[in-house]
């Protein structure tokens, strides 16, 4: 069984732009921070469009020097959810 370093170096990353192109963000409003991060406007949200849809929060109150697996939970939740067919967005955000 592949470990988990070995399946993300073989993943193909997709600039941020594409992505945010897939998910209906113009171009334009990507403001980038490198390749494959970037910050958009607030202004794209739309509360009565997200009051459609659900919210899953993955958080943890017991950090560690290896880190508790938010993120790993968060990538995995997110890759299910796609494989079944939903369309889920990972936003993942730095409180620190």
């Amino acid at each position: 069984m592949k470990t988990d370093i070995q399946i993300a170096r073989e993943t193909p990353l997709k600039k941020i732009k594409e992505v945010a192109e897939t998910i209906g963000i113009s171009r334009g409003d990507v403001l980038n921070y490198g390749k494959y991060m970037a910050k958009i406007p607030l202004e794209l949200i739309h509360e009565e469009e997200s009051k459609k849809h659900n919210l899953i929060l993955v958080t943890a109150t017991t950090p560690n020097r290896a880190g508790v697996g938010k993120t790993t939970v968060s990538i995995g939740l997110a890759l299910g959810l796609n494989k079944i067919g939903k369309k889920p967005f990972l936003l993942y955000v730095n409180l620190l």
